[in-house]
């Protein structure tokens, strides 16, 4: 069991836990995983969210969220073939604010309450602004734009006023090793805002930057607040000495090494998404089409069939990962045969080639690096598509 300091944050109505991004998939992932745990005694405490752009929906979202009444999940979907239709109700949520109206509430919170930082941000979210300057520090008013510059102007409040105090953050973003990532560029921030060498140690030697995956299909938002999401859930988080957890859960798995489990997502989910988007693209298949209709039809789903089995499958197998990548292809199956869940290929095509050099590339390149004699043809002609002329 986890820790109770819920007690103490109640008097304060501040919580251990300040979540940057109010998305459908941090509701129906991290929020639900604390939600869970909390009922079982098993949580830090609950959670304070922070919305961080203008966007119109996730400002309803945080008007949501703010009553604390707590929100619906709906499960649906296939697990061990058979059907799971379950609704659930997160609490996690004790407070919502917007950065641009409420900073002086996640100034406080950062300075003196949080434990755990948890951010899912998007894929822009670790852009910089050339314009973002040190005077950011001495101006407690003025709201930085960028989530990198609003994360450093925070840190380095918790360093004067609680330099000891421990805090872990975990950034829930798609980015290979993503803490390190995070930590290189908050600190590479304060360097270039030449900031005191002590404030640079705290974060990158006493802060705690985790690695983190997370993987949840979650395709549909319920509105004002809630989501509609698979029965698979997985938050793997790679260990570390004074690594704060969040809370514990049957999803969550910690490891020494979070590299493979990246690997099995990227190449297996991911890609296979990636081909079935390239197919649709290609093929001119109907615009409306989705995942479970793309599964079902016998031909394209033996042609997904065997990109895995003859041209990803060997590279695991060369990787000493096949037992698990054979495992993990076993309730992908289950996830992509998703009866419930409308999931629109046309989203998934979505800055499509930037996501085949991401998700096929590296398997082309591991199957050279180890010498594989595999033709991989179906990766090779979708890859050199993107090469021909127009």
């Amino acid at each position: 069991m986890l820790p109770h300091t819920q007690a103490r944050h109640n008097d304060t109505m501040m919580t251990p836990i300040l979540q940057f991004g109010t998305s459908r998939f941090l509701q129906a992932h991290v929020d639900l995983f604390v939600s869970e745990a909390l009922a079982r005694q098993e949580a830090i405490g609950h959670i304070t969210v922070v919305q961080t752009t203008g966007n119109p929906a996730s400002a309803s979202r945080v008007a949501a969220l703010a009553s604390g009444r707590g929100y619906q999940v709906r499960v649906r979907g296939l697990q061990h073939g058979q059907p799971v239709d379950e609704l659930r109700t997160s609490h996690s949520i004790k407070a919502a604010w917007h950065a641009e109206t409420q900073w002086a509430l996640v100034r406080t919170a950062v300075a003196e309450h949080a434990q755990i930082i948890v951010s899912n941000t998007g894929d822009s979210g670790y852009a910089l602004y050339p314009d973002e300057g040190p005077e950011l520090i001495a101006n407690a008013q003025q709201v930085p734009r960028s989530f990198i510059a609003k994360l450093l102007v925070l840190l380095h409040l918790r360093w004067q006023r609680q330099p000891e105090a421990p805090l872990s953050l975990y950034p829930c973003e798609l980015i290979s090793r993503n803490g390190d990532t995070l930590r290189d560029l908050v600190a590479g921030l304060a360097r270039a805002w030449k900031l005191p060498e002590a404030c640079i140690r705290y974060l990158t030697q006493h802060c705690r930057w985790a690695n983190t995956l997370v993987d949840r299909i979650v395709p549909q938002a319920l509105e004002p607040v809630g989501a509609i999401t698979e029965p698979y859930a997985l938050w793997v988080i790679e260990r570390q000495a004074g690594l704060l957890l969040p809370c514990t859960h049957p999803g969550m798995v910690l490891t020494d090494e979070l590299t493979p489990f990246e690997q099995r997502k990227l190449y297996l989910l991911n890609l296979g998404h990636t081909y079935l988007a390239e197919r649709w693209l290609v093929e001119g298949r109907p615009a409306d089409q989705t995942v479970l209709q793309a599964m079902n039809d016998h031909e394209l789903r033996a042609d997904l069939e065997a990109v895995w089995s003859e041209e990803v499958l060997p590279v695991f197998e060369a990787l000493g990962q096949k037992t698990e990548a054979e495992d993990y292809l076993v309730q992908l199956r289950d996830r992509l045969l998703n009866p419930f869940v409308a999931h629109r290929i046309a989203d998934i095509a979505q800055n499509h080639v930037a996501k085949k050099q991401r998700r096929m590339v590296p398997v082309l390149e591991l199957a050279r690096q180890h010498g594989l004699r595999v033709k991989q043809a179906r990766l090779q002609a979708a890859v050199q598509r993107d090469s021909l002329p127009a």
